[in-house]
């Protein structure tokens, strides 16, 4: 299975494309698409919209996975991120992508077995766990790498085998 992994933004958007094969995982790609910060909020979201199309376009995965959007203390910058991430599901479904949204949370419990656990944590597990040589880069696109293979350990799990067969988009 290929699984598309966003980490949502409006100034940059993390994105990591990962091959799943039971417990093996390949990276295929990962990096950023970033958006001028002087520019209208319009333009930025035309251009990750446009570029993420592209990107499904070029990558072809079967599913996209996607970070919940966490507000700790800036509303305005929530808000702008919000809009970043409702333009990629946009270009997702329009691409009829089937999509799953993961928490902060989640994600960090599917790769270090600890949801509170620390950024640096997280980055090491995903360079581990894709058997990488060094940890990817920027940050954006490890978190997207994340995403994707919490979205990976979640699709192979007993409890989604063992289910109804539903999608279920938040667990």
């Amino acid at each position: 299975m290929r699984i598309l992994g966003i980490d949502p933004g409006v100034a940059t958007v993390g994105f990591g494309v990962i091959e799943s094969s039971g417990s093996n995982l390949k990276m295929v790609r990962c990096g950023v698409i970033t958006t001028p910060a002087k520019q209208r909020l319009a333009l930025r979201l035309s251009r990750i919209y446009t570029d993420m199309s592209e990107i499904i376009d070029m990558f072809k995965p079967d599913c996209i996975a996607i970070e919940e959007l966490f507000f700790n203390t800036n509303l305005t910058t929530g808000i702008a991120v919000a809009h970043g991430r409702g333009v990629i599901i946009l270009a997702g479904e329009n691409k009829d992508i089937p999509m799953y949204e993961y928490t902060p949370l989640q994600i960090k419990q599917a790769l270090t077995g600890y949801g509170r656990a620390e950024k640096r944590q997280v980055m090491d597990m995903v360079k581990r766990q894709l058997n990488l040589s060094q940890k990817a880069k920027p940050d954006d696109a490890s978190d997207a790498l994340a995403v994707a293979i919490c979205h990976a350990r979640y699709s192979s799990s007993l409890l989604n085998i063992e289910g109804n067969g539903t999608e279920c988009f938040t667990i």
